[in-house]
């Protein structure tokens, strides 16, 4: 009997070492922005698209203080896509200290480029604010601490000859928070560094007479790259009668070198073959565009990445 339980146990044995291993469930966490802004709408989204185009796919969507926090995450291994701003981005591949990063962010790897960010800095009309000097002596909401939007603060302002010294009071809110203080009389302007026609600046300006105050191009030139000098078209928000200059930063879609060539490949594939959802998520999302994808990062290309967009011919 004890050696019929042997080979009977020998036979189990070898059955489970034989038996197919489950093949782990692929799991993405697509880091994004606050909800107000434009990354969390581009970022539901994506998470829609992959949902729908990876078989067995488990996805979620964070909001989270943006782009510092998003790459941090990323490093850390706690998200397999984010949205950053280019300048933030080159801060952590270069490790810079003052810009909220420790060290070099060395997991990081790029998916592609997307749609410029517009610094928008906008006061309510009665605060008399029309001009960058104009805001010597007003309160002044800059985005949460060291996150991207608070980084374009600290480099338009220097450019422009101001600190946070010169300012009556510093507020650190994300962009909701920062328009409901405005509606209230409580705030004198908002920087926020966004697509065009973000929510929280349409909001105030249906609610609130507001003066969106231009960021002429010798300040952007003084910054210099990654920043250029564009327009807020008019109309963009209600009571913008007119073109208003300002700087714009691009955004990167990242991930990290611990998601494998295959996953970033088929994120890759679908964000850049389903452009049309980013589209109607949001009117950013109508300035993505393939051709510009492969172009510019601070940060190395994943290789699924690469192997994407050598198909489409962006590579050779």
């Amino acid at each position: 009997m004890r050696g019929i339980s042997r080979r009977v146990a020998v036979v189990a044995a070898m059955a489970i070492l034989s038996a197919p291993v489950a093949e782990a469930q692929p799991f993405i966490n697509v880091l994004t922005g606050g909800t107000s802004g434009v990354y969390y709408p581009l970022g539901v989204a994506i998470g829609k698209i992959f949902g729908d185009g990876i078989p067995g796919v488990k996805t979620q969507v964070q909001a989270t203080k943006a782009s510092v926090e998003n790459l941090i995450l990323l490093q850390q291994g706690r998200g397999e896509l984010a949205f950053t701003l280019g300048d933030s981005l080159k801060a952590a591949w270069e490790g810079d200290e003052e810009a909220g990063f420790r060290s070099k962010l060395d997991k990081l790897r790029t998916i592609g480029a997307i749609y410029p960010n517009y610094i928008q800095i906008v006061a309510t009309a009665d605060s008399g604010i029309r001009t960058l000097a104009d805001l010597r002596g007003k309160s002044l909401s800059v985005g949460a601490p060291k996150s991207g939007t608070e980084l374009n603060s600290r480099a338009i302002l220097a450019a422009a000859g101001l600190s946070y010294k010169d300012l009556r009071k510093v507020e650190y809110l994300p962009f909701a928070e920062s328009v409901d203080l405005m509606k209230n009389r409580q705030l004198d302007a908002t920087l926020q560094s966004a697509g065009l026609g973000v929510a929280s600046l349409k909001d105030l300006s249906t609610s609130t007479d507001i003066a969106v105050v231009a960021v002429p191009k010798e300040v952007v030139d003084r910054i210099g790259p990654p920043f250029v000098s564009v327009l807020i078209p008019a109309s963009t928000y209600a009571g913008q009668d007119k073109d208003v200059p300002t700087a714009a930063v691009v955004n990167y879609l990242v991930t990290s070198s611990a998601v494998s060539d295959d996953l970033a490949y088929r994120m890759t594939k679908l964000i850049f073959e389903q452009l049309s959802e980013l589209a109607n998520a949001h009117a950013a999302g109508k300035e993505i565009r393939l051709e510009n994808a492969a172009m510019g990062s601070p940060v190395p290309l994943h290789p699924g990445a690469i192997r994407y967009y050598k198909e489409k011919g962006l590579i050779k």
